[in-house]
């Protein structure tokens, strides 16, 4: 079993940052890919950024140049710095960490305000 519990959403204004933080835990011998998603009302499920356990990066185009992912492996938690908000970032964001299986977070609320 394996949990993970994100923190760091909010409301913030257009131009603004947040930084979302997720914790996994429980049967964890290692994590390949950790990575956070978000889905805004009526859309689906998009790929927001990745990171492999070796440091490989991979970013959705909408947050190229804005949003940084990074990765504490001794500690499985894995980080999203938002710079520049806009309100289209506005979403439930979700944590995902694939370990032997797909999981995923609860999801935290992100709104920016313009």
């Amino acid at each position: 079993q394996v949990q993970l519990v994100e923190s760091g959403g909010g409301l913030v204004q257009a131009g603004g940052s947040l930084r979302l933080s997720c914790a996994a835990s429980g049967s964890i011998f290692s994590i390949n890919t950790m990575a956070w998603y978000r889905q805004a009302p009526g859309k689906q499920r998009e790929l927001v950024a990745a990171m492999t356990n070796g440091g490989t990066t991979n970013y959705g185009d909408s947050v190229k140049g804005r949003f940084s992912i990074s990765r504490d492996n001794a500690r499985n938690t894995v980080y999203l710095q938002m710079n520049s908000l806009k309100p289209e970032d506005t979403a439930v964001y979700y944590c995902y960490a694939f370990v032997r299986t797909p999981h995923w977070g609860q999801g935290t609320q992100v709104t920016v305000s313009s």
